[in-house]
């Protein structure tokens, strides 16, 4: 982890992404599919932000929508102390440098009809940071960083395993020497022994290069072993968040509960938490609808709020008022 921990690199504000719903022959918009619904959290430079949630949480669209791939529908994300979403075209390429993305699939993310070579070396052509002279020595030197062979850069994505594209899909990243990456599943779609030796990768990479991640997985055996702090998101929100030790020790927010409690025990025998029949505490009010087995997202409750329970540890609130008297 880095030594620079007190300052913020990224900083999100209620940040929002909807959809509509359009419906009738004028495609009236009747209604919005909330998939990022006033989030605010911060990264520090040199830390790994673990954010974790079941499929369909917004968990990859928060991601995007961060770096400004998608556009918001409302809220502010900074960047360095820069608002990405009111950068110029010109600001925002400047920014681009810095920021990147690892997509989760190795397969669809590589273009079939470019080189390992181009691959590396598209973004920094766009970019111009190097001359023709120095471009293929840098190529090559990325490649190799990010366990990719230099002889292998004339060949085709086709020709390699799902480990090795994903290499190549992180040496791309890694290409414009950027300062923050957002991990999207970016192991999730390999087998558990490559799943390993490329986390750590990132996390060789991040020494080295002191770089800031925010890993997206719903991989909790992962998500333990790579993050700092972890986020817990459900239903377009942020219930939980805390140190990575701290939230697998000590989970508060029901959503979380059941999360840990979905982690397979390594030994039938072996005498692990159960969380799912606990009682919840009685501040943590769950409103009807809100349940585990009625999740109907058009019933939340929309008065909830993110509390600091302890040092650094928050959760989604339904009665914030009385905890902070």
């Amino acid at each position: 982890m880095s030594e620079n921990l007190e300052i913020n690199l990224i900083e999100v504000k209620d940040l929002k992404k909807y959809y509509p719903i359009k419906k009738g022959i004028l495609r009236k918009t009747v209604d919005h599919v909330k998939a990022v619904d006033g989030v605010s959290f911060n990264i520090k430079k040199g830390e790994t932000l673990g954010l974790v949630g079941e499929s369909g949480c917004g968990k990859s669209t928060l991601g995007r929508t961060l770096l400004n791939l998608y556009e918001k529908t409302s809220g502010e994300v900074f960047y360095n102390g820069t608002n990405i979403h009111g950068a110029c075209k010109g600001k925002m390429n400047e920014l681009r440098k810095e920021m990147q993305i690892i997509f989760q699939d190795p397969y669809s993310s590589l273009n079939p009809r470019l080189t390992v070579e181009q691959t590396i070396g598209e973004a920094v052509r766009f970019h111009k940071m190097k001359g023709k002279d120095e471009l293929y020595d840098h190529i090559k030197q990325t490649a190799s960083r990010c366990g990719v062979d230099p002889n292998h850069l004339s060949r085709y994505p086709h020709e390699f395993s799902g480990g090795q594209r994903q290499r190549i899909g992180i040496a791309r990243a890694l290409a414009l020497n950027p300062k923050f990456i957002v991990c999207d599943e970016s192991v999730s779609a390999l087998d558990v022994s490559v799943q390993a030796k490329v986390i750590n990768l990132l996390k060789e990479l991040q020494k080295e290069e002191d770089l800031t991640y925010l890993f997206i997985t719903h991989d909790l055996s992962v998500v333990k072993h790579i993050s700092d702090r972890v986020a817990v998101m459900y239903f377009g929100r942020i219930v939980e968040l805390a140190e990575t030790n701290k939230l697998f020790e000590s989970p508060v927010h029901f959503y979380t509960k059941k999360l840990l409690s979905a982690i397979p025990k390594s030994h039938p025998r072996k005498n692990t938490k159960n969380y799912v029949d606990q009682k919840m505490p009685e501040w943590v009010k769950i409103p009807e609808g809100y349940k585990i087995d009625d999740r109907d997202p058009k019933k939340r409750d929309t008065e909830s709020v993110m509390v600091e329970i302890r040092d650094g540890h928050f959760i989604a609130c339904y009665k914030a008022d009385e905890i902070l008297k």
